[in-house]
C-alpha cells in the first residue's frame, strides 16, 4: 500500500493507462479477427473492407505508446500479403 500521495496518484494513473491500452489492443484484435474471418471464407470484398478498417486502426494506435510503429507496419504488411494471396487465388 503506498504511503505517499505521489505513489497513490501514480497507481491511479497507471490503472487509467492500462485500461486505455487494453481498450486499444482489443480494437486491433477485433479488427484483425474480422479480417481473418473474411479471408477464411474467401470473401474478397469483405476482406478488403476489413483491411481498410484495420489499417486505419493500426495507423492511429501506432502513434501512441500502446504499440510501436514498426510492429504496426509489420502487422499491416502481413495482413496485406494475406489479402494479396486471396485475390491471386480467386
Amino acid at each position: 500500500m503506498p504511503n505517499k500521495e505521489s505513489a497513490k496518484k501514480r497507481i491511479r494513473q497507471d490503472a487509467h493507462k492500462r485500461a486505455r491500452n487494453r481498450w486499444r489492443k482489443t480494437i486491433i484484435k477485433d479488427g484483425v479477427k474480422t479480417f481473418l474471418d473474411a479471408v477464411a471464407h474467401k470473401d474478397v470484398a469483405a476482406a478488403e473492407e476489413a483491411f481498410k478498417v484495420v489499417q486505419k486502426q493500426f495507423d492511429r494506435i501506432s502513434t501512441t505508446s500502446t504499440m510501436h510503429k514498426n510492429k504496426a507496419a509489420r502487422s499491416k504488411s502481413r495482413l496485406s500479403r494475406r489479402l494479396k494471396d486471396l485475390k491471386a487465388a480467386g
